[in-house]
């Protein structure tokens, strides 16, 4: 009855009333989220918001406005309200939809069965972990996306876990209007467990295979896992060999291979030259040109060397660094040389540095060993000094991110450890130890986005001992203490500032988008302190605060700071691109 008395004053207005774009509205009495949803969805809100209504009858557009309760008690369903009380009224100039939704419903019971291997006793730890994944349990409120992502999440990890031919057979959701309750049943079928074959390796030309298959991480005869053939990928890409990489298993593979399912391994790899020219300005060391080239296989040989020249206002320096291909466990041999002069202080600081160690990565962790050997000459007011020093170190990363390179929840950790022997023209020879310790965490707050830093660093050695300037610690710039210039914080000696054997400098900043429009645009607002000093007993920090501009890019964060350094009373322009790490 309530439809039949809708139908007749949806045809009185009708044929009181032209059909009139402008003139014909369309609201809904109910919950805000709810309104948005079937403001957006029902066919009569669209045919006049968007329709020529010229075009239509008003028979046609009667039926569109009687059809309406039915299509928003659908949509009401897959937010989990069953049993709504919808109602269409035609007033002068349109129609007002009346929604009560009542109660929504909960998840009441789930029961998930497995069937094939994964069904069998011998699996029953395995099955009994994929139900506790099930992300949509017993007292959860029920939607429609809820349980088509549950669903799609699950049918992911048994795949993931071995069974790349796994598929739902039945998925039953139950509703029960007098108890607002859904009662879930479903039925996997995971069929047979996967071995992983030989590899089939595709697209190489200047690589040789056995570099590819020492990476594989796994022998013809182990139990398919995605993982594996995710970290098998991820490691070729990491080698910086390929423009692009795939490793998968066959598209027509189906369960008659389930002894031996070959992996195909897709490759195209990139260029054995690689020169890259760059002109630019940085807030740290001012304006510069630089030009960079990687040899992907110098001489034919296993191996990468890049080279690297950099001429800048107040930082130059020259580079190359040898690299070995990765190995099986991701570790490449190193050994590099470089000429270094730094302009930016008071002083002008001349270097020449050599390593060579061994670096390996996993995952985004990274453990970096090395021997180095540094002789630095320095030119200041009071004349010419040299110093050298032989160490041994060992530097670790450790990041868990959301996103690498634009994270926004998790932690960052790198530690730096070193021993060695100092010289000096005009001070004590002896040993000494160097340690640095750098901290970030990342938190989403809400709406807003906060991040802090914290570094600490120290030389362990005697006052007397001569340790380069090089391997001492300065404070203040870009990704140190904004609102101060390019290492201007350290102990002064006879006006000057110089390297002092501890330092610690942190951060504190909140950001948020701008426009709704452009998430992409963040404003931040931060305070920085810091301090280099000879002791811990005479450190005191200085402190920065200011306001910037942040633009989420492809290559990482692209920041523009306005500081002013508390201490100096003076505001200083920053930018940068990517994480300080």
């Amino acid at each position: 009855m309530r439809r039949v008395a809708a139908l007749l004053l949806v045809l009185a207005l009708a044929l009181l009333a032209p059909l009139d774009a402008g003139a014909l509205t369309f609201k809904v009495d109910g919950p805000t989220a709810l309104a948005d949803l079937l403001d957006t969805h029902l066919e009569l809100a669209r045919t006049l918001r968007e329709d020529d209504l010229s075009e239509l009858s008003a028979d046609e557009l009667a039926r569109i406005a009687a059809a309406a309760p039915a299509q928003a008690r659908d949509l009401l369903q897959t937010e989990g309200y069953f049993d709504p009380d919808v109602r269409v009224e035609a007033v002068q100039g349109g129609w007002i939809l009346h929604l009560m939704p009542g109660p929504r419903s909960r998840v009441a019971e789930v029961t998930l069965y497995f069937d094939g291997e994964l069904g069998t006793p011998a699996q029953t730890s395995l099955a009994d972990q994929m139900r506790r994944a099930w992300t949509l349990p017993a007292g959860r409120t029920f939607t429609q996306a809820d349980w088509d992502t549950a669903k799609a999440d699950l049918l992911t990890r048994v795949r993931a876990a071995g069974w790349p031919l796994a598929r739902w057979t039945s998925t039953v959701a139950r509703a029960e209007t007098a108890k607002q309750s859904v009662t879930l049943s479903l039925l996997l079928d995971s069929g047979p467990r996967i071995l992983l074959g030989e590899l089939k390796v595709i697209g190489l030309n200047l690589q040789s295979e056995e570099s590819v298959r020492r990476l594989a991480g796994f022998a013809p005869g182990q139990p398919y896992s995605q993982t594996v053939l995710d970290d098998f990928q991820d490691r070729l890409r990491r080698t910086q060999l390929f423009d692009s990489v795939s490793v998968a298993l066959p598209p027509d593979f189906d369960a008659t291979q389930a002894g031996a399912a070959p992996v195909i391994v897709r490759l195209r790899e990139a260029s054995k030259t690689q020169t890259t020219v760059g002109v630019g300005y940085h807030a740290n060391t001012g304006q510069s040109a630089s030009l960079e080239v990687l040899d992907r296989q110098p001489f034919g040989l296993p191996m990468t060397a890049r080279s690297k020249v950099q001429f800048g206002r107040e930082l130059s320096s020259g580079e190359v660094e040898l690299s070995s291909y990765p190995q099986a466990d991701m570790s490449r041999n190193l050994a590099s040389l470089q000429i270094e002069q730094d302009r930016s202080g008071a002083e002008v600081l001349d270097s020449l540095s050599s390593r060579i160690g061994r670096v390996r990565e996993q995952g985004h962790d990274e453990r970096l060993v090395y021997a180095e050997f540094l002789h630095s000459l320095q030119t200041d007011a009071n004349g010419r000094s040299t110093s050298d020093a032989l160490s041994f170190n060992v530097q670790w990363k450790r990041s868990r991110v959301d996103n690498p390179l634009l994270p926004t929840d998790g932690t960052q950790a790198l530690l730096l450890l070193g021993a060695g022997r100092a010289e000096a023209s005009n001070a004590a020879s002896g040993l000494f130890g160097r340690a640095r310790l750098l901290l970030q965490a990342y938190q989403p707050i809400g709406g807003w986005y906060g991040s802090t830093r914290l570094e600490l660093a120290q030389v362990f050695a005697s006052s007397s001992i001569g340790v380069p300037q090089k391997l001492l610690w300065r404070a203040g710039g870009d990704g140190s203490v904004r609102g101060y210039a390019y290492q201007e914080l350290g102990p002064m000696v006879n006006g000057l500032a110089v390297g002092g054997r501890v330092m610690a400098t942190g951060t504190v900043e909140i950001a948020h988008p701008l426009m709704a429009s452009q998430p992409n645009l963040w404003g931040a607002t931060f305070v920085d302190a810091g301090q280099a000093a000879q002791r811990w007993q005479d450190f005191r920090p200085d402190w920065g605060v200011g306001a910037g501009i942040r633009w989420r890019s492809p290559v990482g964060p692209l920041r523009v700071d306005v500081a002013r350094g508390i201490e100096v009373h003076h505001w200083r322009l920053h930018f940068s691109v990517g994480v300080n790490w």
